[in-house]
């Protein structure tokens, strides 16, 4: 078992964070229990986060700041560990994604992560993730950060009707995945569109791609396979992807009637009706 003290802080900002966390809490004259009643954990917890067996959260990281007086060190130290546990070829992307004026997106076969519920994120990112499902989940929630900031990215998603009868999780979370995306109907930088069925064939149809359009520098397509992303700043896939998105916009429902198909799929589909195994039998 790796203690923390056996550490190497430069090996990772996972090993960094527990490193910290183990002198930080013993400059303070803390032992792990003592620091998880305080923060509302168990002492268990501490020492796993300590000899990175456990991936921390953000509410787990400003909890610890309170408690130790550290002024936001774990605050932000938390968005390197979470983006450090996003796959190796996924990790650029994230960083493209946290600096991006502007993001439009075609999805046609799942919600967009940054629009995703905690338990419609559990139930996609655990059919490839069971080992390191709660550290997936983390790093996904918390690349949403990017749309509470001071100065958001306008953020557009054009969504095939079939991510919303493709049931991920459940009815249940269906239905709170269905609801939480008409909570965000309104928002002053964020447009959802949804592609009905009825379009037929469409410039999407090779699948689902992001393009992100930054201040000064050249925009960026990216799209990926079963394991690996690629991105791109070649102008002639930018103009060609650009339009195909331009087309797609335009076939698609508008922001209100994509709201009320939502909000009929979501009544239809998963509303309040008994599961398979809650029916009377005879």
């Amino acid at each position: 078992m790796v203690l923390a003290r056996d550490l190497d802080p430069s090996a990772s900002p996972l090993d960094y964070y527990g490193y910290e966390l183990r002198r930080l809490r013993e400059a303070a004259g803390l032992k792990q229990g003592q620091l998880g009643d305080i923060i509302y954990c168990t002492g268990s917890l501490i020492g796993q986060v300590e000899c990175t067996k456990r991936v921390p959260t953000r509410d787990f990281s400003e909890r610890l700041d309170a408690a130790l007086g550290t002024d936001g060190t774990f605050s932000r130290l938390v968005g390197l560990v979470l983006r450090s546990v996003l796959p190796t070829w996924f990790q650029a992307y994230a960083e493209m994604e946290a600096r991006a004026t502007y993001i439009s997106t075609f999805q046609c076969q799942l919600v967009y992560g940054l629009l995703q519920t905690e338990a419609y994120a559990r139930a996609v990112l655990g059919v490839e993730n069971p080992g390191t499902l709660d550290a997936a989940v983390a790093a996904r929630m918390d690349r949403q950060r990017v749309l509470t900031r001071e100065n958001p990215p306008v953020l557009w998603v054009v969504l095939d009707e079939a991510a919303l009868h493709r049931e991920i999780g459940g009815r249940e979370v269906m239905r709170k995945q269905l609801a939480h995306l008409l909570s965000l109907q309104g928002q002053q930088w964020l447009e959802i569109q949804v592609l009905p069925f009825k379009v037929g064939q469409h410039a999407g149809m090779m699948g689902s791609f992001t393009l992100l359009r930054f201040g000064d520098d050249p925009d960026v397509h990216y799209c990926e396979s079963y394991d690996s992303g690629h991105m791109t700043a070649n102008p002639q896939v930018i103009k060609e992807r650009s339009v195909g998105y331009a087309r797609l916009q335009a076939e698609a429902l508008s922001p209100r009637a994509s709201a009320e198909l939502i909000a009929r799929v979501m009544e239809e589909r998963y509303g309040k009706h008994p599961e398979p195994d809650e029916r009377a039998v005879a």
